[in-house]
């Protein structure tokens, strides 16, 4: 019972988790700043050149090398192992492989590779360049998992491993990428800054300008890589190398050749592909992968007269032609990670070689220290070969031999061992010559050796001779090539749209659509399909490369392009607004939609029911960034029970305004100055208590209609309403009465010869017959048409005459133009 103790979870959480956590950071997904090798990797290097599996021996079953890493030094899953294994054979994901494997190691494409049980594998001549002198006490060791034998907790590293194959991973907290670099720049870069320990990242830069990933491709950002290198962190552009080809009968191909370090291949031929498809951008005929054992190669072949650099800039924007490469430098140094810089991993490195050819030159020279007093010994028995022979032949035994020599000859435990085992041979009198060079020899390299140990220039100038071995022997040009700036993609986004006939229709409810010529023309336009209590706002034939602006009574204005709408059936309910705009509201419609070309010119005229009015330029509107997904403010109303009652494009023309009371107000838009989308605008009418705007037009006819909330309608002439200033009160277009007074339901323009087509308050469809009907309906469901054209003009003050004999008992629900 005394070992169990209370512990909140949050504690036990926090320790078990902060353990796991730096077992992963250091043991698993994160390289060591000295060799650049997570601890997986530099298992499976040890334990291959351990079991002799190297460049220079032949290939050995992978699924062997596999089962000797796991069983004595990476105590996990095989697949962990031989996916390790694998990746450092792929030649396009490591700039220089250190495992050389026969068989299906994957591909670009993204295939797996073969089973363990199929493929061989051996360590490249590179990697044993990794392990030089690992023998000679070099590098600290630990126990494995089970305590049965030592392993490296890190390489010798005779080149720079981190910078040279890069690194990626992802562990708790931390992740890390950073890219391949060619191994003779990386070498240059060492070497400079052995000379110049303080060497600015400047001058480093001109040995080592940026990566140099395994397939190729072009870098640009030279300001982005020099932060990189500064700090850790960055981002750079890396684009596919292409060229166009011109084929037989005019027509063009884009071919690529290298693409972005680490773009599935397949992925990405698929992706051009899906571009082709559902043609998002005109002229794209073919997309082929020609890649063979000569190289990578995708054909992207175009149709005749296509504009072939329009469709490379498409691509290069939307697909993975073009990627961005995020520098995020972090490194196990010092058993903690760090987000490093250029200088921090060069200067690591320098000291860890430091290190090394210290620590090896200190072993090298032991080493030839004792065998110099053992040939010492030798030389010196020659002289006195007769006495030795003599005393050892009087000897008793091996043990007493040596006993004897160190007793009567003064010969150290190691030269008397030397002196009884040695062969009979060995006495002629070549070997002597023999033991007087070797002795030479070893005293030219015991003094070189402690010149190393000693001076530290000479300790430089060998760690500088090794690398430029390294660079002699692998050295090779550099593959992608370095832009110092990031080019802007710029793309005409009309040339991306096929131009096609279609039909646009909006409700007054906020239902929109684009329907096919086919669909459209295969019913009649009462068929369109809609809800119950919603109406047909706007119909017109339009082309996709065309823009449309719906205005609503909430002074919203929302965009789309015509080819981003949905292609629905006519007879299709379609989308609605609030399915893509968030800040489309329950209570919001249509009150205005219009097709467009370009934004450039023209104006509207926007009028509350509050009063009050403004002019705002159509180029106001033209696309802003979040279209997709949130309209922008056309006019600004006073208060939630405020709304917009008309909005139109104007010209040098007069505005109607009639209110819900009777009264009607004329006035030139010249009145009205042209303010910015948000403003609030100016009067418009004097307005007398709980009075509001009930309609206003554009006053271009002879005459104008009005219909009351009791089913009373007239036609005045539009010269009883004299033009006037803005803000006035109007004329009374109605006689008022005590009992059940008239009130305007809604007003309008009837259309006469000489006015042209004319857009209703609650309807943009065009008129363009002689007869203008108007579709009353009551309360009890009543419909009653009127033809405005037939009647008769009445006096400004008269209220008018019934639609109906029952319309008064049930008043006016709903009326339109049809």
């Amino acid at each position: 019972m005394s070992n169990i103790q209370n512990m909140s979870l949050e504690d036990i959480m926090g320790e078990r988790f902060g353990r796991y956590s730096k077992y992963i950071i250091q043991e698993r997904a994160l390289p060591d700043i000295r060799d650049g090798l997570k601890p997986v990797q530099r298992r499976i290097l040890y334990s291959m050149n351990k079991d002799g599996n190297t460049h220079d021996k032949g290939y050995r079953k992978s699924a062997k090398s596999v089962g000797n890493i796991m069983g004595n030094f990476h105590p996990h899953g095989d697949s962990s192992i031989y996916d390790a294994m694998v990746r450092m054979s792929q030649d396009w994901k490591n700039r220089e492989i250190l495992v050389e494997m026969h068989g299906n190691n994957g591909s670009m494409d993204g295939d797996p590779p073969a089973a363990m049980r199929y493929t061989e594998a051996r360590l490249s001549e590179i990697a044993s360049y990794l392990l030089q002198d690992i023998e000679k006490n070099t590098v600290p060791w630990a126990w494995n998992f089970d305590d049965t034998e030592k392993e490296p907790t890190v390489l010798p590293a005779a080149f720079p491993n981190l910078l040279v194959n890069g690194a990626t991973g992802i562990s708790a907290g931390y992740a890390t990428d950073i890219p391949p670099h060619n191994l003779s720049e990386v070498i240059d870069a060492v070497v400079y800054m052995i000379d110049h320990p303080s060497a600015k990242l400047e001058k480093l830069m001109e040995f080592l300008p940026g990566p140099d990933f395994p397939t190729g491709g072009i870098i640009q950002g030279a300001d982005e890589i020099k932060k990189a290198y500064e700090t850790g962190k960055g981002r750079v552009v890396v684009r596919s190398r292409t060229e166009i080809e011109t084929l037989k009968g005019g027509k063009q191909q884009i071919v690529v050749t290298e693409i972005p370090y680490e773009v599935n291949k397949a992925v990405l031929v698929k992706r051009i592909d899906d571009v082709r498809v559902n043609n998002k951008v005109p002229g794209i005929a073919e997309v082929r992968d020609e890649s063979d054992r000569t190289g990578l190669r995708i054909a992207i072949e175009l149709k005749k007269d296509a504009d072939s650099q329009t469709i490379l800039n498409y691509l290069l924007k939307y697909t993975d032609l073009q990627v961005n490469y995020n520098f995020n430098m972090v490194a196990i140094d010092n058993f903690t990670p760090r987000q490093v810089g250029l200088h921090k991993i060069l200067s690591s490195y320098i000291a860890h070689r430091r290190e090394i050819i210290v620590a090896r030159s200190q072993f090298d020279k032991e080493k030839a220290e004792r065998r110099l007093h053992i040939v010492e010994g030798l030389i010196r028995v020659i002289s006195i070969l007769d006495e030795v022979i003599a005393l050892i032949r009087a000897s008793e035994n091996k043990a007493d031999a040596k006993e004897n020599l160190k007793v009567s000859y003064d010969f150290s435990e190691e030269q008397a061992e030397a002196i009884v085992t040695l062969q009979l041979y060995r006495l002629t009198n070549t070997d002597i010559v023999t033991l007087q060079n070797e002795e030479e020899a070893l005293r030219q390299q015991i003094m070189e050796l402690a010149a190393i140990i000693g001076d530290e220039r000479t300790m430089y100038n060998v760690m500088k001779k090794e690398l430029r071995e390294v660079k002699k022997h692998f050295g090779n040009p550099r593959r992608s090539e370095l832009q110092d700036e990031a080019v802007a993609i710029e793309i005409d986004t009309a040339s991306l749209i096929v131009e096609e006939d279609t039909f646009v229709s909006v409700t007054k409810g906020g239902y929109i659509k684009r329907t096919s010529p086919r669909s459209f023309n295969a019913s009649t336009v009462d068929e369109i399909g809609k809800r119950d209590d919603d109406d047909l706002l706007f119909v017109q034939a339009a082309r996709t490369t065309q823009h449309l602006l719906i205005f609503t009574t909430l002074g919203n204005v929302i965009y789309r392009p015509v080819h981003e709408l949905t292609d629905i059936r006519w007879k299709d309910i379609g989308e609605h607004l609030s399915q893509t705009i968030t800040n489309f509201a329950t209570n919001e419609e249509v009150l205005y939609a219009e097709l467009l070309d370009q934004f450039d010119q023209g104006t509207y005229v926007a009028i509350t029911a509050l009063g009050q009015i403004k002019r705002v330029e159509r180029k106001e509107f033209s696309p802003w960034r979040t279209y997709k997904s949130k309209s922008v403010k056309y006019a600004k109303l006073k208060d939630d029970s405020d709304r917009m009652v008309m909005v139109s494009p104007i010209l040098l023309e007069d505005v109607m305004l009639v209110t819900r009371n009777g009264y009607a107000l004329r006035f030139t838009i010249d009145d009205v100055p042209v303010v910015g989308a948000k403003a609030a605008g100016v009067k418009a009418i004097n307005l007398k208590d709980a009075d509001v705007i009930q309609s206003a037009f554009i006053a271009n006819t002879d005459s104008f209609y009005l219909l009351t909330q009791r089913g009373s309608l007239k036609r005045v002439a539009l010269s009883e309403i004299p033009q006037t200033k803005r803000a006035g009160r109007g004329l009374q277009v109605l006689r008022e009465l005590k009992a059940k007074p008239h009130r305007v339901f809604v007003a309008g323009p009837v259309l006469s010869e000489n006015s042209g087509a004319v857009l209703d308050l609650f309807t943009t469809e065009v008129a363009t017959d002689d007869a203008q009907i108007l579709q009353i309906t009551d309360t009890a469901g009543q419909v009653i048409e009127k033809d405005l054209s037939q009647l008769s003009l009445s006096e400004r003050t008269s209220n008018g005459s019934f639609v109906s004999d029952t319309i008064s008992e049930h008043e006016v629900l709903s009326a339109k133009i049809r």
